[in-house]
């Protein structure tokens, strides 16, 4: 009885296991998937039959059975018999061409839908509503501008201008070609607005960065009470906040979500994560994720990015060993996230096994971006050589280049490598990319290892040829209320106070050793006094100053920068943290860093 009584008390133990639940999960997707496969094999045989019993009697049969047809291809992912079909069709109408675009979309060849719609209209065929929709749903996947203004013409011709369907999808391409005043031209023109139309037009500003725009957009429709959002809208709402930084806004919005029953949608849920992240909350962040039952590979991708801005190394390789236990393929995008978190945190070694093993066990092979996150990744603990080889070695189209030599470029200009910077530099200005970047960066270089002459002169060649550094700026949110610094701008609220604490703040950190610094200025050719003016009019600094004068102790602060943040700043902020006693949290271009006690969790390493 004992014996008997240990055993089942064992297997008892073993079923309540995490890793029993992990492996009758991994049998209950094989069997689904084994089943699936089957009835698609089995969908595939009866379409195959259905071809050969018309193919026998000479041609197909009539238009409609071969659209049916070429409708059961698409479905089934066959593109290339749906288009056997379409060809041997001696007079495909609307309905062939149109199938065979969206299928060509589906299987992810959206030029060859294009292609499609060029000979269609050469045909004596005339597009309806559908197609054009079809059409411009192409231009979005491949943001191509020029040809959706074509589409958009089209629908002004066929007299479809009040097509809701059409409308919607010109505002979706707009959107997602950056045009984003464009779709709300369209968008005001609509007499009629269905729950798509809003949601497009709140995505469209959403992609494009416009946060304020889109949520105010949202408490519009709201205010109409036109309808329930969906979970399309609420996810473009909840990224909106994210591009903004708005952890207000985002909790509001996260109340809407858990109202309207969406909570548990993978795309909502993925959105909440990558919101909270951005938003530098990333405690919660992580338990709306662990609130997830089954989460997909969308979901632990946004977690994976967010711990990576975090330089939560060892958190994303743990979260990419968990998901592949769970039977969750990691996708291109999930490994990007991962070699990101490896470079943020100095796991060079585990980053390289990752690339070497990604087409190895995983079957995905990597490009121009995974290899630029290794250059990055090398560069910043300083093997500049063999960044330099790697990057070099790769491949790579203009637009694609411009990230990854602008990478090298930061990386060499950090070490004093000034021989690799001007490489890298000569190549984006020659391509005519990031060409205040590239003068900046490496004028800062020449200026690093005391080549000053050289530094003076990219600063007039940069004049010269009239470009212009992006200037910084900041924003911190206090009270759903957003105030914006620029650096050296002190028109700003409490202008006094503000200055007053500044120059109080540089007394004790000058008692406590702070030098001030000059790392990451662009003004080289101003004087030493004038170089430590500057750093204390970083934008960073004016909205700490305000935020300090304007929030209780114990609130966590949370600064928003357009730049990387240099170092002197970095310094400041670390010694201010101790000096008041409080905790701050900075998003600059790269990545998050939370100031505490006189140290910032990045160890310095960004």
């Amino acid at each position: 009885m004992k014996t008997t009584s240990f055993a089942g008390n064992l297997l008892s133990a073993l079923k309540n296991s995490r890793r029993w639940r992990q492996i009758q999960l991994s049998k209950f997707h094989g069997r689904a998937l084994h089943a699936r496969k089957l009835r698609e094999s089995n969908d595939l045989c009866a379409a195959f039959s259905t071809h050969a019993r018309a193919l026998k009697s000479g041609i197909p049969g009539s238009t409609a059975a071969a659209n049916r047809l070429i409708n059961r291809y698409v479905e089934l992912r066959e593109i290339e018999h749906a288009r056997r079909v379409f060809e041997e069709l001696p007079e495909p109408n609307v309905v062939s061409w149109t199938s065979l675009m969206a299928g060509y979309i589906a299987a992810g060849r959206p030029a060859m839908a294009l292609w499609l719609y060029g000979r269609m209209r050469g045909s004596e065929v005339l597009p309806n509503e559908f197609t054009l929709t079809t059409a411009a749903k192409a231009c979005s996947v491949l943001a191509d501008l020029r040809m959706g203004k074509r589409i958009h013409a089209h629908v002004e011709a066929f007299g479809l201008r009040g097509n809701v369907v059409v409308c919607s999808s010109l505002v979706d391409m707009y959107g997602k070609c950056n045009e984003v005043d464009e779709a709300r031209r369209v968008f005001d023109l609509m007499v009629d607005k269905n729950i798509v139309s809003w949601t497009s037009m709140i995505a469209a500003y959403a992609q494009s960065g416009k946060g304020r725009e889109a949520l105010h957009l949202f408490w519009e429709f709201n205010h109409l009470r036109l309808g329930f959002p969906n979970h399309f809208m609420l996810a473009s709402v909840v990224n909106a906040c994210s591009s903004s930084g708005s952890l207000v806004s985002g909790r509001i919005a996260h109340g809407a979500v858990i109202r309207y029953g969406h909570e548990a949608n993978d795309v909502v849920a993925s959105a909440l994560v990558d919101m909270y992240a951005k938003c530098g909350y990333f405690s919660y962040c992580e338990k709306v994720f662990r609130r997830m039952e089954n989460p997909s590979v969308v979901p632990y991708t946004s977690m994976i990015v967010g711990a990576a801005k975090y330089g939560l190394g060892m958190l994303s390789l743990g979260l990419l060993e968990e998901m592949v236990d769970r039977g969750v393929k990691p996708n291109d995008v999930t490994f990007l996230g991962i070699l990101h978190a490896c470079s943020h945190s100095g796991l060079v070694d585990n980053g390289l096994e990752i690339l070497e093993f990604m087409p190895k066990k995983h079957g995905i092979i990597p490009d121009t971006r995974h290899y630029t996150c290794v250059v990055d990744m090398l560069g910043r603990i300083g093997r500049l050589d063999k960044a330099y080889e790697l990057a070099k070695s790769i491949q790579v189209r203009p637009e694609e280049g411009a990230l990854l030599w602008g990478t090298l470029l930061s990386a060499s200009r950090l070490h004093g490598r000034v021989e690799i910077a001007t490489e890298a530099s000569n190549w984006l200005i020659k391509s005519n990319q990031q060409l205040s970047g590239a003068y900046v960066m490496l004028s800062n270089a020449h200026a690093m290892v005391g080549d000053w002459k050289n530094a003076h002169g990219l600063r007039f060649r940069m004049k010269h040829a009239g470009v212009h550094k992006a200037r910084g700026c900041s924003w911190i949110e206090i009270k759903n209320m957003t105030y914006v610094f620029s650096a050296g701008d002190l028109r700003c609220p409490r202008r006094n106070e503000v200055v007053s604490l500044l120059k109080e703040l540089e007394g004790k950190m000058k008692v406590k050793g702070y030098m001030g610094g000059i790392e990451g200025l662009v003004f080289v050719e101003v004087e030493e006094e004038g170089q430590e003016e500057i750093v204390s009019l970083h934008s960073e600094r004016l909205a700490l100053a305000f935020g300090l004068i304007s929030t209780p102790k114990w609130v966590t602060m949370r600064i928003m920068k357009n730049l990387r943040m240099c170092g002197a700043c970095h310094e400041a902020f670390k010694i201010i943290s101790e000096i008041v006693e409080r905790e701050f949290i900075v998003r600059d271009v790269n990545r998050f860093h939370h100031f505490k006690n006189g140290s910032c969790a990045c160890r310095d390493f960004w």
